[in-house]
C-alpha cells in the first residue's frame, strides 16, 4: 500500500501551498542521494522518490483535491501504487514521472522535479549530461546561546570542506538559514566551489516568546494591584547585561482589566540587518485568590454593598 502523501511530507491536510513547498524543500535536501553517506544512499533514493511523488500531487490544486477525495484509489492512481504521471525519464539510478501543467514552484510549464535540485544545489548529480555548475553545497545546523542571537557571533567552525570562519548577525532568528558563498566543497576542473548553508538554532528564555524582533510576555498580577495600581518587573532585552536579558519595571495603573496589553518600546530583540530594536508586548492576567480569610471576605462584601 502506498503511504499517505501528507505523512510523507510531515504536514497536515490544511497545510498551505507555502507550507507544502517548504516541507518538500527541507525533506528533498535531507534525502538527496548526493547529500548522504554511501551506506545510506539506497534508503535516500527510496525516500527521495517518495517525497517527489507526494509533492507532485499535493502541490497541484486539482490533483490534491482528487487525492483528498479519493486517496490512492482515485483517478490517476494505479491500484494504490501511487500517482501515475504522464511524462517520465531516467536520472542516474532513478526512474521518475511527472505531469504537465501547474504546481511548479518555479513557474515551469512542465515540472521536472530534478530541475529543483539544480537550483538548490547547483549540480544535477548522477548521469546528467551537463557538467555541474559548481561544487557540492553543504548544510549544517548550529546551536548557539540566546545571548549570541542578541550580540551576534563570529567564530571558526569545522565543516566537510575544512575550517571556515562564519559570522552570525545580531538579531538572528531561530531557524534562520545563513548562506556563506564559496565555502562548500571545491569543484573540479575549474568549477567554482559550492556554498555553505548554516541553519541557526537556539532556545529563548522560558518567560517570554519571540515573534520577529518583538518579545511577548504574559505576566500575572494580583487583583489588589489591578484595582489600586502598582508595578511589576518585566523581562526585556538589555545589551548592558552580559546575558543580554534584564528586567524593567512596568507601571500598572489603577483599574487595570484582565488581558490589558502594554507596549515597552525598543526593549525587544535587535532588528536583523538594521538598526533599532523591537518592542516588548505585555499582556496582563489577573490572579484571583482561591481562599480569603474572614476579614478579607467581609471587606469585599462591604465594598460590594456600598458599590
Amino acid at each position: 500500500m502506498a503511504r499517505d502523501y501528507y505523512d510523507i511530507l510531515g504536514i497536515s491536510k490544511n497545510a498551505s501551498p507555502e507550507d507544502i513547498k517548504k516541507a518538500y524543500r527541507k525533506l528533498a535536501r535531507e534525502h538527496h542521494p548526493d547529500m548522504v553517506n554511501e551506506s545510506d544512499k539506497a534508503d535516500a533514493e527510496r525516500r527521495f522518490k517518495e517525497i517527489n511523488e507526494a509533492y507532485q500531487v499535493l502541490s497541484d490544486k486539482d490533483k490534491k483535491s482528487m487525492y483528498d477525495q479519493y486517496g490512492h484509489s482515485g483517478p490517476g492512481f494505479s491500484n494504490g501504487a501511487g500517482f501515475q504521471g504522464t511524462k517520465g525519464g531516467q536520472w542516474g539510478p532513478f526512474t521518475y514521472t511527472y505531469t504537465s501543467g501547474g504546481g511548479s514552484p518555479f513557474g515551469q510549464q512542465d515540472f521536472d522535479p530534478f530541475d529543483i535540485f539544480e537550483q538548490f544545489f547547483g549540480f544535477r548529480g548522477y548521469g546528467d549530461r551537463r557538467a555541474p555548475k559548481k561544487g557540492k553545497n553543504l548544510t549544517y545546523e548550529m546551536v548557539i546561546d540566546f545571548r549570541d542571537a542578541i550580540f551576534g557571533l563570529e567564530k571558526e567552525v569545522n565543516v566537510e570542506s575544512g575550517r571556515v570562519r562564519i559570522k552570525i548577525p545580531k538579531g538572528v532568528r531561530d531557524g534562520t538559514e545563513l548562506k556563506f558563498s564559496g565555502k562548500g566543497m571545491p569543484g573540479s576542473k575549474g568549477v567554482p566551489p559550492g556554498d555553505l548553508f548554516l541553519v541557526v538554532r537556539y532556545k529563548s528564555p522560558s518567560d517570554f516568546k519571540l515573534l520577529g524582533s518583538d518579545v511577548y510576555v504574559r505576566t500575572e498580577i494580583d487583583f489588589i494591584t489591578a484595582i489600586l495600581g502598582g508595578s511589576v518587573e518585566i523581562p526585556v532585552i538589555d545589551t548592558s547585561k552580559s546575558s543580554g536579558v534584564g528586567k524593567t519595571k512596568l507601571k500598572i495603573p489603577s483599574g487595570t482589566q484582565h488581558s490589558t496589553r502594554f507596549v515597552l518600546h525598543n526593549k525587544g530583540m535587535p532588528k536583523l540587518h538594521s538598526s533599532g530594536y523591537g518592542d516588548v508586548l505585555v499582556q496582563v492576567a489577573i490572579s484571583i485568590p482561591k481562599r480569603l480569610n474572614r476579614k478579607q471576605k467581609k471587606a469585599l462584601e462591604e465594598y460590594q454593598d456600598n458599590g
